[in-house]
């Protein structure tokens, strides 16, 4: 086990409803699979005196903005004070966290947004794990597959580490900040506090307190 990669180390879980989808669990992408039916067992015991469920197996908060050109596809959880701008597109598995903002012509699939998460401008988020206050620039993605269709690996130091996934975008710690423009290729994980710089590529695991500048050249935060 590497202890950076693991959820306890990434994440600050009193900081999404999701919460209880990580208990028994090791590393964060091994949830991806269950969030579909976790949100629909989730959904059904939420407060109707906070949430109004819409549609099919979509559930948003009283005081959430959803504007009238989002479309938004179940199973999804929208949380409280979130805000789903112009012609964002949810399309189902998707828990976006209380005060997280899902910006015009932004795209969810399969993702959880621990609260306060920014994906603001232009961005696709697949098969990925947003940790509290994550914020991704204009124009940042997650690539989710690779391109010759084989299982997702975690680059590390140590080795790369086996997911059993064909779908991994990535797994975004705490705070961690993504410059406008770059790619977050299949089975990336970022720790805490990293930021990312502009034009990107990333996909490997970078250290938490991190400024990743290009591969092979990302310096410890001062």
């Amino acid at each position: 086990m590497m202890k950076e990669l693991t959820i306890e180390e990434l994440y600050t879980l009193d900081e999404t409803i999701a919460r209880d989808i990580f208990e028994g669990v090791t590393y964060p992408w091994e949830v991806l699979p269950k969030i579909g039916s976790f949100i629909l067992e989730l959904g059904a015991k939420l407060s109707e005196d906070e949430y109004e469920k819409q549609g099919e197996n979509v559930w948003i908060a009283k005081n959430a903005t959803v504007a009238p050109t989002a479309y938004i596809n179940g199973p999804a959880i929208i949380g409280k004070d979130a805000q789903i701008r112009h012609c964002a597109f949810v399309r189902g598995n998707a828990i976006v966290g209380e005060g997280a903002v899902v910006g015009n012509s932004t795209e969810l699939k399969n993702v959880i947004l621990f609260n306060k998460v920014q994906v603001p401008h232009y961005n696709y988020v697949g098969d990925s794990i947003l940790g509290y206050k994550a914020h991704m620039g204009a124009g940042s993605i997650t690539s989710n597959v690779k391109s010759d269709k084989t299982l997702a690996t975690v680059k590390t130091p140590n080795g790369a580490i086996e997911t059993g996934l064909k779908k991994f975008g990535a797994m975004l710690g705490d705070e961690v900040e993504v410059g406008c423009g770059s790619v977050l290729n299949p089975g990336t994980v970022v720790g805490k506090h990293t930021n990312i710089y502009p034009l990107s590529m990333v996909r490997e695991f970078i250290p938490a307190n991190s400024i990743y500048k290009k591969r092979g050249e990302v310096a410890e935060k001062r």
